[in-house]
């Protein structure tokens, strides 16, 4: 049996989901495009090949070794993309939570089934259809669950609106000991450079007490604020723009000391060598042009 246990994003990892990018699939058409990131590399002719994205995934799966974690990969689709498993699910506590994702996703649950399996069955639960939550929108902070959203009344337009307040409420409920804080994120369809596509797209914290964090990715100052009180400024790294746009963000830990970053994130590498963490630098850049990085490629079981 597995023994869950995820409080935070930075505390030592033992097991682990990681995604695949074998048998991916033809390119998307653009009626097919989730996100407006992919939709502008569909319609350059720039979109990621699979043997680009596969040994991406291999040097991130090397990594894991080295760090001696124990990786679970999905069961094989044909033709489907299975790279971003943070969509898929996520883990509190002892609790593995099933998202509700978009309907012509759910085979990737199936997918992974295996290692739902392994877990005791009272600590599985399945939101009501109502509820629409992913895991890119869940961030864990020990005592706090940060939560992306999206309060714009035109919510069902958004493809790219993931997570809805009724899922903020059922987490709550989950929780009830816990602080739940939502945040009320930036949406667009066309330009990604303006698409908070999850929360883990403008922030994430990184360490003990520091943080990444994107101020224009929040619709609200206030929320933005909230983060900077919280952490203080001084343990925030800020991105740009181009930053937020490429995934500076959406780094992932494997120890308090131990961030996986993408080779080309010089700004933010230097940042965190100072700060004292030991960065692994991987080629993650063809993964990125569908809007998902390293944080969304996994799917945390156990961290000590």
């Amino acid at each position: 049996m597995l023994q869950l246990n995820v409080k935070n994003e930075s505390s030592r990892l033992r097991a682990v989901v990681l995604g695949s990018a074998i048998n991916n699939g033809p390119t998307p058409t653009i009626e097919e495009a989730y996100d407006p990131k992919s939709l502008e590399h569909i319609l350059a002719g720039t979109y990621p090949v699979e043997d680009d994205m596969v040994n991406e995934m291999e040097a991130f799966n090397q990594v894991f070794k080295k760090y001696d974690v124990q990786v679970f990969r999905p069961e094989m689709i044909e033709n489907y993309n299975q790279i971003f498993t943070r969509d898929i699910g996520f883990v509190i506590d002892d609790t593995f939570i099933k998202a509700n994702i978009l309907p012509d996703r759910n085979r990737e649950l199936d997918a992974i089934q295996y290692v739902i399996d392994q877990i005791n069955p009272s600590k599985v639960v399945r939101p009501p259809e109502e509820v629409h939550i992913e895991g890119g929108d869940v961030m864990l902070w020990n005592n706090y669950i940060f939560i992306g959203t999206y309060k714009g009344s035109d919510y069902k337009d958004y493809i790219t609106a993931r997570t809805n307040m009724a899922g903020v409420e059922y987490i709550r409920n989950l929780f009830p000991n816990k602080i739940v804080k939502e945040f009320d994120l930036v949406k667009s369809k066309l330009e990604a450079r303006d698409n908070a596509l999850h929360l883990d797209c403008c922030f994430q914290p990184v360490g003990i007490d520091k943080g990444i964090i994107y101020k224009s990715g929040f619709r609200e100052e206030a929320d933005y604020v909230y983060l900077v009180n919280l952490f203080g400024r001084e343990n925030l790294f800020h991105i740009t723009r181009d930053e937020m746009y490429n995934m500076n963000s959406n780094v992932f830990s494997i120890d308090t000391n131990v961030v996986v970053s993408e080779r080309n994130f010089t700004r933010l590498n230097n940042w965190l060598r100072e700060k004292g963490f030991t960065v692994e630098e991987i080629p993650y850049a063809e993964i990125a042009k569908q809007e998902g990085l390293l944080r969304c490629s996994t799917l945390p079981l156990i961290r000590d």
